[in-house]
């Protein structure tokens, strides 16, 4: 695969002008990318190019309303495509989501999906994706390779530089009562009915909308995924290029993206989020997600925030063993903590878990969950509940 030509060469070599030239790392990506401002114009015939006749586009009420849903369905009806719209995406989007799009996109006998958003609405379309083609409940597809039908083709737009879930074949889809996170893999090829989509946009027009909020914690996120790739027990010599590409791209951006975002600097963004999201494909992630995710379920913070606040002890535990897992990215640990801690401070996000209005009473309940959490697996140190509650007290 290609990289999509002078766009994304030139951001590359102005952002991090003695690195590996993009289309050398690109050519790796899980997915094709359509890198540049404006590309959501070619949707449609990108679309089309794919085999696409009847689309649903799943998106949610936000980006409906930034006026991106409206061009991109005026993109695939340029192409001559059927589409319908499934805006009712959400935030850590439960089986009640799923299960309203599913209903749509029967009703429309859909043989592709576009996923416009962020990663809640990539979610959201994977989790239709799995029941429309392969029946039951989401349930049945918690963990890996449970599919057995192929999938539908799709393709994904992220609107915020964020998850990176253009770039992977998982689902996180939660339980609207226990409020656990079901992770929900199908690791098959793009073109052999797998999970992943065919195609990524990555048009940095799109992220110009995010409320500044939405951008800071996305972005952290964003960060807090190719520092965990960098340490985990499942990384590789691939997945620690894209981390720490994704982490030189990010670090540079991020905090003025938070003051005055140019064009460049959402670019870069998008482009360091995607390949944080490459690196998770291969490498997983570790104890910050483990503990984000009670935190989100428990008290609504923002996934973004909650890995945030997590980060820095996860790596001062992960580091207090004397060896850093994080070497590829900062030689030395307590740097990378601290450079953690600015960017925290620099998109006016919380830097403690008591900033969050969690009680402290509530660490041991928090821990237990933790553990429950797949990516606790991946830590570069074993944890479990007792480890997972040291982790808490360093960030509370």
């Amino acid at each position: 695969m290609k990289a999509a030509g002078d766009p994304l060469t030139a951001l590359w070599h102005a952002c991090l002008p003695d690195a590996e030239p993009p289309e050398s790392l690109l050519v790796q990506s899980p997915v094709r990318i359509a890198f540049g401002p404006g590309r959501l114009a070619e949707l449609g015939a990108l679309a089309r190019n794919e085999g696409a006749q009847r689309v649903l586009v799943v998106t949610d009420p936000g980006i409906a309303a930034a006026g991106h849903v409206a061009r991109a369905v005026e993109s695939l009806r340029a192409a001559e495509l059927d589409v319908t719209v499934f805006d009712r995406a959400a935030e850590n989007p439960t089986t009640h989501h799923v299960e309203a799009g599913l209903t749509v996109a029967r009703d429309a006998n859909i043989d592709f999906l576009v996923a416009l958003g962020g990663g809640s609405a990539m979610d959201c379309a994977k989790g239709i994706n799995l029941l429309l083609t392969n029946g039951g409940q989401i349930r049945d597809y918690w963990g890996i390779n449970k599919p057995t039908a192929p999938l539908l083709p799709a393709i994904a737009v992220p609107t915020t530089a964020g998850t990176g879930s253009e770039a992977q074949s998982f689902a996180l889809i939660s339980d609207p009562v226990s409020h656990q996170k079901m992770a929900c893999g199908d690791r098959r090829p793009p073109n052999e009915g797998g999970l992943r989509p065919r195609l990524a946009i990555l048009d940095p027009d799109l992220t110009a909308s995010q409320p500044p909020r939405v951008a800071a914690a996305s972005g952290l996120d964003a960060i807090a995924h190719a520092v965990e790739t960098a340490g985990t027990t499942e990384r590789t010599p691939v997945s620690m290029r894209f981390s720490q590409a994704a982490w030189q791209l990010l670090v540079r951006a991020y905090e003025p993206a938070m003051r005055q975002p140019s064009p460049h600097d959402r670019a870069c963004m998008l482009l360091g989020a995607h390949l944080a999201g490459a690196a998770i494909e291969q490498s997983m992630l570790g104890a910050a997600h483990a503990c984000a995710n009670p935190l989100t379920a428990r008290f609504g913070i923002v996934h973004g925030v909650a890995v945030g606040v997590m980060l820095p002890a996860v790596v001062k535990y992960n580091a207090s063993a004397g060896d850093n897992p994080y070497a590829s990215l900062e030689p030395d640990a307590t740097v990378l903590v601290a450079k953690i801690q600015a960017l925290l401070t620099a998109g006016g996000l919380p830097s403690r878990v008591s900033d969050c209005n969690v009680p402290k009473a509530a660490l041991t309940e928090l821990a237990f969950y933790g553990a429950e959490q797949w990516t606790a697996k991946f830590n570069p140190r074993p944890v479990d509940a007792p480890e997972l509650l040291e982790i808490f007290r360093l960030a509370y």
